[in-house]
């Protein structure tokens, strides 16, 4: 099984601004605050969380292929 990646870029589509941000590793993250803008992020519809909709990287119960929050 690949090691489950834990650190994700999420950009924000308002400003282009980046970060790299920590992911929970059990739960969901509906919300986040863009630094730059302040624009508050909610995830696409379909998606279970801000960084599958926004992140370099999937969140880990979706990396796992497990159902998310």
């Amino acid at each position: 099984m690949k090691p489950v990646i834990l650190k994700s870029i999420i950009t924000c589509p308002d400003c282009g601004f980046s970060k790299e941000e920590t992911m929970p590793e059990h739960a969901c993250q509906f919300f986040y605050e863009c630094e730059k803008c302040k624009a508050v992020l909610k995830p696409h519809k379909g998606d279970c969380c801000v960084y599958c909709s926004f992140g370099s990287i999937k969140c880990p119960p979706i990396q796992l292929s497990k159902k998310c929050c």
